[in-house]
């Protein structure tokens, strides 16, 4: 059984913006809400491939496994 939630004071123009997001995806207000939550919950309880944590990585600028371990070595000093 779900739990109801309530939001209270949103401003309307993020509700006009949900709804028009609700509307592209062919969903009810409700519906894109409910959407939106799923994907934020899944997307902390995923594990993380070994692809992407490369693409992180690269992303930071990490060009080698020894760079990285300075880096954390640095961090740990401070």
């Amino acid at each position: 059984m779900g739990v109801n939630l309530s939001i209270k004071d949103v401003p309307e123009e993020q509700v006009e913006i949900l709804r028009q997001r609700a509307k592209r995806n062919h969903r009810s207000l409700q519906g894109e809400l409910r959407a939106i939550i799923e994907a934020v919950a899944r997307s902390y309880k995923r594990e993380i491939t070994i692809d992407e944590l490369a693409e992180r990585g690269k992303r930071l600028g990490i060009t080698s496994a020894s760079e990285s371990t300075q880096w954390i070595r640095e961090d740990r000093d401070r």
